[in-house]
């Protein structure tokens, strides 16, 4: 948990180097927990989706989802790593479910009032972005400040993701481990809940 707490994370080349790094970028990916965007189609997709929300229900599922593709930089010293942060408490995983079938989710470390979001997948259409509408939500109601993407991608940046420098992310998260917040004990809201929020409070 140093590691988080001085800014920096870690990954592998591929899923089969044993060796880790640690990455500090220039530039530094963040979700704006009040600029999450919301779109007319996600809005129509998640009042009529049939998906439903857990939270730390099946955290190997969702790492192992995330690691399923061609490039990752999963390898199993991470795996094993997320694994028992997830059990002290420290790492945790929103789960999309189709039915009885894991189909998207997203995994991330918290440490204060920051939630350092480490990968997401999905396996139906928008289940990655219901997945983050529900997490900002979460993240929101548990009282987190800072919610680290590590990098900007078009998708991200498509619901309202920016990236912002390294001394201005220090900043953000100097205050943000120094802040109490909670993940689990907010109610976990499905997808038709969390729009009708965010449509209101918007």
């Amino acid at each position: 948990m140093q590691g988080y707490a001085n800014g920096i994370f870690p990954m592998a080349e591929h899923r089969d180097d044993p060796e880790i790094f640690w990455v500090d970028p220039q530039r530094r990916g963040v979700m704006p927990l009040q600029g999450f965007h919301l779109s007319r189609s996600l809005k129509r997709a998640m009042r009529q989706t049939r998906l439903t929300i857990t939270v730390d229900t099946d955290f190997e599922g969702v790492v192992t989802g995330c690691a399923d593709r061609v490039d990752t930089w999963i390898n199993d010293e991470i795996r094993g790593l997320y694994s028992d942060l997830h059990r002290e408490g420290r790492a945790h995983s929103l789960e999309v479910w189709d039915g009885d079938e894991l189909v998207g989710g997203v995994y991330g470390v918290t440490l204060g009032a920051a939630f350092f979001g480490e990968s997401m997948f999905s396996r139906r259409t928008n289940a990655s972005k219901i997945a983050l509408a529900c997490l900002v939500d979460r993240l929101v109601a548990g009282g987190y400040v800072l919610f680290d993407t590590q990098f900007l991608t078009e998708h991200l940046a498509s619901l309202g993701a920016i990236e912002i420098s390294r001394a201005d992310y220090h900043k953000a998260l100097d205050v943000a481990i120094s802040c109490p917040a909670d993940f689990t004990t907010p109610p976990v809201r499905g997808p038709h809940e969390v729009v009708q929020r965010m449509t209101q409070m918007s």
